[in-house]
């Protein structure tokens, strides 16, 4: 569950647009994720896609989809179709911070010694050093006790506690600490902790309480562990397919369905199931809603450059890429500045962007984890964008 570097977007200024009418833009659309899938099926072992597009003013969202939801399957996937959506978890997590900071719970300058004494070797570590990736505490999901504990169980339950203790220094082989930017889930778990720990209540609860009771997130689902079989049955099925280095401990999972197994290795970094359709919504509360106060928003979008872990004003075209509270920046010459995610479990991609100049929010599930070369979904968003160009809605 990787920060992804395949949103580096590649692509020429876009032409004027041309009008065309609703049925024309979804068969475009339509046309574009056909055309994905037969030619990237094989290659990144995916079944189908689903996209939904949210344009501001515009009631009802541009939902899409194509293939069906198990590869070599015949049952067509279709937007209620639900997805793993990965590291798009974070910003739930990151949000629910800020709150607490919001309502005078905590601070975000505050350190991991403030909540969890437990962990004395990093008893200095700001909470806002957790939430941008700059706090030097490594991943644990690379860890061979966790991997192998996954491998030979995937439907364990981890703790947090077992999750946070396979790269704690006081362990024999922990991993080092890390510099400057540096991805690892091991920040939003312990997040997570903090929240519990503050709030008396569980992670699952506190995102029940303060997000997933809107009737617009319906189709949004958390749980520490295993999903119940009403959740699993609208799931498409999700297949490992990456041999990257670093991967050789998954190899026994190599094209197989991942739906039914637990995410408890993931959390509050990476548990949540969504359609991409609730995702837009999400990602629309996120940066124009009022589920922030200003002050937490600009926190929320306070960045640190991946290049140097030092934090910038935006990203720039010598400095394309930017990560926030649980949230990305890139820019790309001749196309712009977005925010955006992807998130990756083992079998899913759920990637979106949002572009503050035309208000528009385009998010795309697939059902496959593939080799980082492989992965084309984020130029996949380029070209929806410019489908959406053509026809006047951008």
């Amino acid at each position: 569950m990787k920060f992804p570097v395949a949103f580096v977007l590649v692509c020429a200024l876009l032409a004027g647009p041309v009008r065309a009418d609703d049925a024309s833009l979804q068969k475009a659309l339509r046309a574009d994720l056909s055309q994905y899938l037969a030619k990237r099926a094989k290659a990144e072992h995916i079944s189908g896609l689903s996209l939904s597009i949210n344009l501001k003013g515009q009631a009802d969202n541009i939902n899409a989809a194509v293939g069906t939801t198990q590869f070599g399957g015949k049952v067509p996937v279709t937007p209620d179709n639900l997805y793993q959506i990965g590291s798009n978890t974070k910003s739930f997590t990151a949000v629910t911070i800020l709150q607490l900071e919001a309502e005078g719970k905590l601070n975000i300058e505050q350190t991991v010694g403030d909540f969890l004494p437990q962990y004395p070797a990093w008893k200095n570590v700001k909470i806002r050093r957790l939430l941008n990736m700059t706090s030097g505490i490594p991943e644990y999901d690379e860890v061979p006790s966790i991997v192998g504990a996954m491998v030979k169980n995937p439907y364990y339950t981890f703790t947090p506690a077992e999750l946070v203790a396979a790269v704690y220094p006081d362990r024999a082989g922990a991993p080092k600490p890390t510099t400057g930017w540096s991805y690892s889930n091991t920040n939003y778990v312990l997040a997570e902790m903090i929240i519990e720990r503050v709030t008396g209540n569980s992670y699952e609860s506190e995102l029940e309480r303060r997000f997933l009771s809107d009737p617009k997130l319906a189709d949004t689902f958390y749980r520490p562990s295993l999903y119940p079989p009403e959740i699993l049955k609208r799931t498409v099925s999700g297949y490992f397919f990456n041999t990257d280095p670093g991967n050789e401990g998954f190899k026994s999972f190599l094209g197989r369905d991942v739906r039914n197994f637990s995410l408890s290795w993931a959390r509050g970094a990476g548990g949540i199931i969504a359609t991409p359709e609730d995702v837009t919504y999400w990602s629309r509360r996120l940066y124009e809603g009022d589920m922030l106060a200003p002050k937490q928003r600009a926190e929320l979008m306070s960045l640190v450059s991946l290049k140097s872990g030092r934090p910038i004003a935006a990203t720039s075209a010598s400095d394309v890429r930017g990560f926030a509270l649980g949230v990305a920046q890139v820019t790309v010459p001749g196309f712009g500045t977005v925010w955006y995610y992807e998130g990756e479990t083992l079998g899913y991609r759920m990637i979106y962007f949002w572009s503050p100049k035309s208000d528009a929010i385009v998010a795309v599930g697939l059902n496959s984890q593939p080799d980082g070369k492989q992965d084309q979904a984020g130029p996949l968003l380029v070209t929806l964008y410019r489908t959406l160009h053509a026809a006047g809605k951008v």
